[in-house]
């Protein structure tokens, strides 16, 4: 039986750095990814605190070149990824009006392009071993859009999009791909939002909170595991009851 390895992008921080120990403390060696290498070893350390396996990986993920290299080191480490989580991005508040193009290009080379790539890089292997599992972090904001959040709202949905239409083309061939789109959240993205928005939004939520990076963490534990073998092209919401489908 091949290692159980995983690659989770954006994880020197918030939601990825907790996907990133969750998977890990249940026997994953991960491949952590951010942006910025002291983030993604600072990761790794905690994880070689607690007995697990982890190497730390620098790249921008909307770069094509980088992304290559990013799978090609997890590779050398560990062998094939098994498990891929497309987690990298960011948050930019602006009103519409102000939005600049370059604002907009960025949120989707980000989001999107970075899904792309690194989803592009993984899938050949797994198809390979007709064996697999791609989980993207969405948002809630991309199934109901946000306020002063468009270029991000409309990001997450592609990113819902991509989801489904992939999972439709390569189920059968045992790769599955879900999607995690969570509220909000305490983390470092969320806390960059303006006060006034964070207030508008707990007032909206039925649970009258935000939620805690573990509890985003443990839903993608639970779609990595045999134990959601029915889940194809999901979309699962801990999102304190802003969206109820």
């Amino acid at each position: 039986m091949s290692r159980a390895v995983a690659v989770v992008t954006g994880a020197g921080s918030g939601i990825g750095q907790a996907i990133a120990r969750h998977l890990a403390k249940a026997g994953y060696a991960v491949t952590v990814n951010d942006l910025r290498r002291e983030a993604a070893q600072a990761t790794v350390d905690d994880i070689k605190a607690d007995g697990g396996d982890a190497i730390a990986v620098e790249a921008d993920v909307s770069d094509e070149a980088a992304v290559q290299a990013l799978f090609a080191r997890s590779h050398d480490a560990f062998g094939d990824c098994t498990l891929l989580v497309n987690n990298a991005g960011f948050v930019h508040q602006s009103r519409f009006i102000d939005l600049l193009p370059a604002d907009f290009d960025r949120m989707f080379a980000v989001h999107v392009r970075g899904t792309f790539l690194c989803t592009r890089a993984a899938l050949p292997a797994m198809l390979a071993r007709r064996s697999g599992s791609i989980i993207n972090i969405a948002s809630q904001l991309g199934q109901i859009g946000g306020v002063e959040l468009v270029h991000y709202s409309a990001a997450k949905a592609a990113v819902i999009g991509l989801t489904k239409s992939l999972a439709r083309e390569v189920s059968a061939q045992g790769v599955r791909v879900n999607a995690v789109a969570p509220g909000p959240i305490n983390t470092p993205l969320v806390k960059s939002l303006s006060a006034d928005w964070q207030r508008a939004k707990a007032a909206e939520l039925p649970l009258g909170r935000f939620g805690e990076p573990d509890e985003v963490a443990t839903v993608v534990v639970f779609l990595a595991s045999e134990s959601a073998a029915l889940f194809v092209g999901q979309t699962l919401g801990p999102n304190s009851g802003d969206v109820m489908l």
